[in-house]
């Protein structure tokens, strides 16, 4: 019998569906995969679809839309869901019933609608069904209570942490689940593919966690993905029987290990509460601490910490302490997986606990107040736990020294922001008695051989693919020799006709496609795309200050020798004033580029400076504010993206600088003949493209036509080399 004839797959009345969209808010859904934070009258972080460094997925409440910035996927929440969990239509719809307290009506289907439910479902279905099945165990079973339940008391679990959990027990009996999962109709291949039972050589179907104690492992929304079991003998008793301490099920179609973390659908909301996660190696290490009230922790389960897990932490805190056991293996566990933390830019403490103590055994022996009180005062950031732990065993040795400072210089190295990683140097150069220039020397020069290592990789891999694709016969494809589709895709991959009006991610979002999007992964030219790179720092300029005016001096005041009596006046800021009759931002720059003839090259953008050169006429317009507010929440969105400002300058640091919207005078114009020369050096492009052409080559006037065009072209390139001082936006 197939699976899923045993199982009802819905078919959801549209009665159903609008209770649900009314109910579904977008920001409460996403913020259960996403840290969100308020950014004007919308939310961003980090997208969870892709290696996201800097926060580009934004979510509007009020038109209850998503949508990332740089890979283009988004949608309403439902399309969210489908996406994260990847679930067909229907079942998407299901999870937020389920998450809201929506009874989903539902109409049995034909057996051709069945049979396009898919095998991910049906895998998930059957560790759902298998984990009530040792649940059932432990709870009701006399062996359950007295080997797995008495194993969980004696490692001190409350009964409440082994329901939050879904602990359970397999049977002694090595086909018990087998038997039963036959017995509701399930397929061998399901039990097989998921790592729940495995085929003998004489073809029997046993069980995978007989006589283990078993730990589910839930993704981040709950479903589960699957078992480890641990095995109740003694040491000596598994080397015996050839068996391991723990068993975890085998990477399948819906597990991967790499990508999942546990514990972290039970931390979710208390990461995003505390701003901070505890890591830890093992299943009891996260059980036992949430016992005793820290549960903002997650666990690798046991392998080397991987940048899929990194980059899932990222997306709910960018605060990490490393948690790990006081043993030589505990020590080498953290240091191999500090350099991946920071690399991906998480700011990062280390505790190391007592020798012969990890997590589980700590939280146990101590009081949720002591375990508190410990981490506290004992977490240190990586510079000093590693100089500290190093020169242990460098001290008096010069070689050993250097070689230390060269190790901890490396980690210093990946640290992805500027800022961050000079702030290190400056720690770590007084910390050890170093020249901060001998640092940053040491600093630099790994950064190249990584670069120069990662350049020397893809250019093995182009290569690679070129042989490849030269013995096939056909040409590698690049990043979008792929036709992409927006055809909404069902169960198994077939084309859905559960909702035919289900809008594509970009249909979501009227007006065109952002320049940041286009701009990083589209096939434009060079020209192209410092076109859109000047015409993004132009728009900016209409959104940052359209309504501000461009001339404006710094007031006069009576020269003044100060004593460090007078600590007010010392702190005082410089004063501006507006010169008579002074031009505003964004009619100056309207006006500029329409007596050239020029116009905003994208729709949106031409849209936005015309609507903020009228308001700005009639006055007292706050350019910033009206578009982080617009009610076109493509608009609004891209404010937000484009005046996303992450640092502030202190108050001694601002009386050595002139603010921005006290220097229009001299960025508007520049921005503004910047994107006049790349309309130029496109111009300039297209026409020595057209020379290229053999038909345009034998029409001389044509060619006569195109070279006078060209050295009118290069007159005008110089005259914008003086103008611009030999510099134009290049991204």
């Amino acid at each position: 019998m197939h699976i899923i004839s045993f199982f009802h797959f819905p078919m959801i009345d549209r009665s159903t569906i609008d209770r649900i969209m009314a109910s579904a808010d977008i920001v409460d859904v996403v913020k259960d995969f996403v840290s969100l934070r308020k950014s004007g009258v919308n939310y961003k972080g980090l997208c969870p679809f892709h290696d996201d460094k800097t926060p580009s997925f934004m979510v509007s409440q009020t038109k209850q839309l998503c949508k990332c910035f740089s890979c283009g996927k988004g949608g309403n929440v439902v399309k969210f869901v489908m996406e994260i969990e990847q679930l067909s239509y229907p079942e998407a719809l299901k999870w937020l019933g389920r998450k809201y307290g929506i009874e989903v009506r539902e109409k049995e289907l034909t057996q051709e609608e069945k049979a396009a439910a898919g095998e991910r479902e049906s895998m998930f279905l059957v560790n759902e069904w298998a984990r009530d099945f040792f649940t059932q165990t432990l709870n009701d079973t006399v062996d359950g209570q007295a080997i797995g339940r008495s194993y969980f008391r004696r490692r001190g679990l409350r009964d409440d942490i082994v329901r939050k959990f879904q602990l359970g027990y397999s049977p002694e009996s090595k086909d018990a689940l087998a038997v039963a999962a036959h017995a509701k109709g399930f397929e061998d291949k399901y039990l097989e593919e998921t790592g729940l039972c495995y085929r003998t050589s004489d073809g029997k179907i046993l069980d995978r966690y007989h006589g283990r104690v078993i730990f589910p492992v839930h993704t981040i929304s709950g479903r589960v993905v699957a078992f480890g079991g641990r095995s109740l003998l003694s040491g000596e008793e598994q080397k015996k029987r050839g068996v391991g301490k723990y068993v975890n099920s085998p990477e399948s179609e819906i597990y991967h290990k790499k990508n999942e973390l546990y514990g972290l659908f039970q931390a979710k909301k208390a990461i995003g509460k505390e701003d901070r996660v505890f890591l830890v190696e093992g299943y009891l290490d996260v059980i036992s601490m949430h016992q005793s009230g820290v549960e903002n922790v997650v666990a690798s389960s046991g392998t080397s910490l991987t940048k899929e897990q990194v980059r899932l932490i990222h997306r709910f805190t960018e605060n990490v302490t490393v948690l790990y056991d006081g043993d030589a293996a505990g020590i080498h566990a953290a240091l191999r997986g500090v350099d991946m933390l920071l690399s991906e830019g998480l700011n990062i403490k280390v505790l190391l606990l007592p020798d012969g103590e990890d997590p589980d055994s700590f939280a146990q022996s101590h009081s949720p107040e002591e375990l508190r009180k410990y981490i506290e005062e004992h977490q240190t950031d990586f510079i000093r736990f590693k100089a500290d732990l190093l020169m242990k065993d460098a001290a008096g040795d010069p070689s050993r020294r250097a070689s230390v400072i060269r190790d901890i210089v490396a980690s210093i190295a990946v640290i992805p922001d500027d800022l961050t990683r000079d702030a290190y140097i400056h720690d770590f150069a007084g910390r050890m008695g170093i020249a901060e220039d001998t640092i940053v020397n040491e600093v630099v020069i790994h950064r190249k051989r990584v670069r120069d290592g990662i350049r020397e990789e893809q250019e093995r891999e182009r290569m690679r693919a070129e042989r490849i694709a030269g013995s096939a016969g056909t040409t590698p494809a690049g990043p979008q020799s792929a036709p992409q589709t927006n055809q909404q895709s069902g169960p198994g991959g077939a084309p859905s006709d559960v909702d035919p009006g289900f809008p594509s991610p970009d249909e979501f979002f009227a007006g065109p496609v952002s320049v940041s999007e286009e701009a990083r992964f589209s096939s434009k030219s060079p020209a192209e795309k410092k076109a859109n790179a000047c015409e993004r720092a132009l728009i900016e300029m209409v959104i940052r200050y359209g309504g501000l005016p461009i001339l404006v001096h710094q007031k006069k005041v009576e020269q003044k020798f100060y004593t460090g009596d007078n600590s007010e006046e010392e702190d005082s800021m410089p004063e501006y004033e507006v010169e008579e009759n002074s031009p505003l931002v964004a009619p100056f720059i309207y006006q500029d580029l329409d007596n050239d003839g020029l116009a905003m090259r994208t729709p949106l953008f031409q849209n936005i400076l015309i609507e903020a050169a009228n308001l700005a006429d009639e006055g007292n317009f706050d350019a910033l504010n009206y578009f982080k507010m617009h009610e076109n929440t493509e608009i609004s969105l891209l404010a937000e993206e484009l005046t996303d400002d992450r640092y502030l300058l202190s108050t001694s640091q601002s009386k050595m600088y002139t603010p921005d919207e006290y220097r229009l005078a001299e960025i508007v114009p520049r921005a503004i003949n910047d994107y006049k020369h790349s309309l130029i050096g496109i111009e300039k492009e297209s026409l020595l493209n057209e020379l290229r052409e053999p038909s345009v080559q034998e029409n001389h006037n044509r060619v006569i036509a195109i070279m006078t065009r060209l050295q009118e072209i290069n007159t005008l390139e110089v005259l914008f080399a003086k103008i611009l001082g030999d510099r134009v936006i290049d991204k």
